[in-house]
């Protein structure tokens, strides 16, 4: 026990001040009051680890002062006495927060045992709350969760340029969670309170790209019949978030490098600079340096947007995460789809755990979503969970995220359709690769995008041109079963 523990006796009745200091001041520090206003000078001035208060003191009231003690920046353990004692006193005090309530006359050796154990309490709360806030700090940052000895460089590294104006480049495959670091060091950055904008860049032609980027005036180019203000201005004062920056032309890189560099930009159809204060972060799943040596990417660009660099890895590759990360999305899911929070049932880790999860913490929340949809246990069971996690080591399943099509297909042993015969038949295996990606993903079409090296617009695209066919061909054979009209003799 920490003989150094100082107790507040707040009573009207001096022979009941007196009896508590001598019964209790060989282990506690003790002060005495006689009413609250003699109560808060201490508790104002001095450490005050309990306070054992009257609840009546002449014309003062225990409670009020219960209140105004628990309102301190470091309140005591506070233990209310009374001679007035009921089941009602005792309710409402410990509402509001008293540890405990006796009633006179004392037991001296009860209240000086209540007050080691409340000080054991308390003790033990600090504890919790210190370790809470050192797990927090050491493995999460602002949502980011990871454990994993690969994620403590990448946390540290977003905690260090956060409060910098430095422009950032954040490396990885889709589904990694770039756009969550950005928001991160964003929140971090000492003014959380300007905006984050943020442009997915592959989603916009190059020409609505530009207009979003920066803007344009009324008249600029046909249909343009109103002044627009640009992403760029929009983020003023915050942080500008583009999103597959490797996929921009080199019209926009120009302009954007010179946004950058003399923080200004000019609306299209305008030559009126415009001065802004914006912090840029930009995210790829591309490797950037390459698209520079190829040309496709201007290398004066590529410096200015990588002062830092922060590489996200994938999932597989950071797997002790898993755990932490499903129970984290068994919550947040659960409350989004009205359901109660059920955990992981035992058979559903130890598979979940050698996926290798090409679609990275995305293709993870989707599955785990999957489960909390479909379970009707008290458990997420590996039943629950997409279908493709039951045999996990499969054909296709587990396949590292490739880059490109090429890799998908040197990935595995198999081809995922047999090699066309012919170049007639060129059209018919690209829609025999998709379906099979589709097949592989569980029908996630930006988990099969990935494993076709393409962008998940482009697979809509191609989609869309395979319903376009089948539809074609089931016309021609309706046509080709249809009976002839008789033609006239000659």
């Amino acid at each position: 026990m920490d003989d150094q523990a100082t107790v507040l006796i707040v009573d009207d009745e001096k022979h009941t001040r007196d009896g508590l200091r001598q019964s209790l001041e060989d282990d506690f520090d003790c002060y005495v009051a006689s009413n609250a206003a003699e109560a808060m000078e201490y508790l104002n001035n001095d450490r005050i680890d309990v306070m054992l208060t009257d609840l009546r003191l002449g014309e003062d009231d225990g409670m009020k002062l219960l209140d105004a003690a628990l309102a301190l920046p470091k309140p005591p353990v506070c233990i209310m006495m009374t001679a007035y004692g009921s089941v009602d006193t005792a309710v409402e005090a410990m509402r509001r927060g008293a540890y405990h309530f006796v009633t006179k006359p004392l037991n001296l050796d009860e209240v000086e045992l209540l007050i080691k154990r409340a000080l054991r309490s308390r003790s033990l709360e600090h504890e919790n709350v210190a370790l809470k806030q050192q797990v927090e700090r050491k493995f999460s940052i602002e949502g980011i969760l990871g454990q994993a000895e690969v994620m403590k460089p990448i946390l540290d590294t977003i905690q260090q340029v956060a409060p910098s104006r430095a422009t950032v480049l954040i490396e990885g495959e889709s589904g990694t969670g770039k756009e969550l670091v950005a928001r991160a060091i964003h929140n971090l950055s000492g003014r959380p309170k300007a905006n984050i904008v943020a442009v997915h860049c592959a989603a916009l032609s190059p020409q609505i790209l530009e207009s979003e980027l920066f803007g344009h005036e009324k008249g600029a180019f046909t249909g343009a019949q109103e002044r627009r203000i640009g992403r760029f201005e929009q983020a003023n004062g915050g942080t500008l978030f583009l999103d597959e920056i490797g996929e921009i032309d080199g019209s926009t890189q120009v302009k954007l490098l010179r946004a950058l560099g003399e923080q200004s930009i000019e609306r299209v159809g305008s030559s009126k600079p415009i001065q802004i204060n914006v912090r840029v972060v930009a995210a790829t799943n591309r490797d950037l340096a390459k698209m520079v040596e190829e040309g496709k990417f201007r290398e004066d660009l590529y410096w200015r947007l990588r002062v830092v660099t922060i590489h996200l890895p994938p999932l597989r590759d950071r797997k002790s995460d898993i755990p932490v990360l499903s129970d984290h999305f068994l919550k947040e899911l659960a409350k989004a789809n009205g359901k109660a929070y059920k955990p992981l049932g035992e058979d559903a880790l130890p598979a979940m755990m050698k996926y290798d999860w090409p679609g990275n913490i995305r293709e993870l929340r989707a599955a785990i979503e999957h489960g909390v949809v479909m379970s009707n246990s008290s458990r997420v069971m590996l039943k629950h969970l997409p279908s493709y996690l039951l045999n996990p080591n499969s054909p296709g399943i587990g396949l590292r995220a490739p880059k490109s099509g090429a890799a998908m297909m040197a990935s595995t042993t198999e081809p995922l359709t047999p090699a066309p015969k012919s170049d007639l038949d060129i059209n018919e295996a690209e829609h025999q690769l998709i379906l099979a990606a589709l097949q592989r993903s569980g029908n996630n079409r930006t988990v099969a995008a990935e494993l076709l090296g393409m962008s998940r617009r482009t697979l809509q695209r191609k989609l869309k041109d395979m319903n376009m066919v089948r539809t074609h061909r089931r016309r021609m054979q309706t046509d080709a079963a249809a009976p002839q009209a008789a033609t006239p003799e000659s």
